[in-house]
Order: C-alpha cells, then structure tokens, then sequence
C-alpha cells in the first residue's frame, strides 16, 4: 500500500466478538490485518441494517464506493490500483469472550472524563495547562480515585491550595465519579464518523481502551 493521509491511518476501527458484541478499539493498521487474514469481517451500516463482507467483498465495494458514494467523513486507504474504505466496525470470526471490564485510572482518562474543563471554574484549558487535583488532599487522608481526582487549572489549583473545597470556599460543577465506560471512548462518539458504534456500545457488555 502507497502511503496514506495520517488521519486515515489515525482513525479508530470497534472491534465486535463473534456474537457482535463490542470488546476493544484497534487501529485501522491491525483491522486491516485481521481482515486480510480472514480472522475477521467488515461489519458496515447499510439503510438502517447492518451488512457483513470479508476482506475481498469489501475491496470490490469500497471501489464502487470510492466512485460512486463517497462521503466526507469517510477515511481512505490508497493501494497501488485502487482505494479501500476503511471500516468503522469489525467482528471477529473465532472469538467468543469478553475481556474484564476495566477502565484505567490514569491522567489522560482524568482528562477525558472532565472535557478538559476546570472543575472548579468551569473553563476549558489545552491539556498541557491542566493539573490533577485532590479533592479531599492527602495532607487530610484524600485518596487517588475517580471519585476524589478531578481536573483544575492552575490557578484554581493554587487557590484551594491543601484545603478541601469547603475550606477554601470553592465548589466543584459537578460530582466526580468512576465512568461507566472509556472516557476517550465517549470522546470518540462526538465524531460524526464514529455514530455507527452506538448501537453495540449501548450493550451492556463492553470492554476498551484507546492507546
């Protein structure tokens, strides 16, 4: 394959279990390498229902498509004689399982679950000009979890200082909680080209995360 546009290739691929259930978020590099080793489907939306095409079904669709039905939110693969779409949703043929349900408790998770806005003032900030902070500190038994991290800027930070909220005469915008589900995952799902995710997303079964 020629070299393709980083967005195609920065672009995000659900991967479904063999009974259509969501378990984890790839790359487009590794879908494409499933599908060309038969170990998985293309699963595309299609009036309402969704169809299912193995990888040489799929080249011969993606080339009517590339002529005839091309959309904006579309992402592309060139080779060398043609262009395959890149598919939104996969299944794997011989997998059953669901992994653990986790989500990780991490900065860049912190992050996404509070839409880089200040939890304190409400502002939205570049990630580089946010920080952590404990709600209840250490200093007086505060504990690293979901429920007691949040996203502030800097000057909020410096203001309640090792204080809790109520201390330093602040109030948080909202109640931070463990989420349900990846908080880069939700991002995602603010994209047009990510809609078709949420009708396996809404299952109760689900298990990702986004490197």
């Amino acid at each position: 394959m020629r070299p393709t546009p980083s967005s195609s290739l920065d672009a995000s691929v659900l991967v479904l279990n063999r009974l259509f259930l969501a378990i984890h978020v790839i790359s487009v590099r590794r879908a494409f390498c499933l599908l060309c080793k038969d170990l998985a489907e293309v699963v595309n939306l299609e009036d309402g229902q969704f169809a299912t095409y193995d990888f040489a079904t799929w080249r011969e669709v993606s080339e009517y498509r590339a002529r005839y039905f091309r959309q904006e939110d579309d992402d592309w693969i060139r080779t060398v004689d043609s262009e395959i779409q890149v598919p939104r949703v996969i299944r794997l043929l011989g997998y059953d399982k669901l992994p653990k349900q986790t989500v990780k408790f991490n900065r860049r998770n912190i992050f996404a679950r509070d839409n880089n806005q200040c939890q304190y003032c409400g502002r939205k900030f570049p990630t580089t000009e946010l920080s952590l902070d404990h709600v209840i500190p250490r200093s007086q038994g505060g504990q690293s979890t979901w429920e007691n991290v949040v996203c502030a800027c800097v000057e909020c930070n410096v203001r309640k200082g090792g204080r809790t909220p109520k201390q330093a005469h602040m109030s948080l915008i909202r109640k931070p909680e463990k989420p349900k589900r990846s908080p880069l995952l939700n991002l995602k799902l603010t994209h047009r080209k990510y809609q078709s995710w949420r009708t396996f997303l809404e299952n109760a079964y689900w298990s990702v995360e986004l490197k």
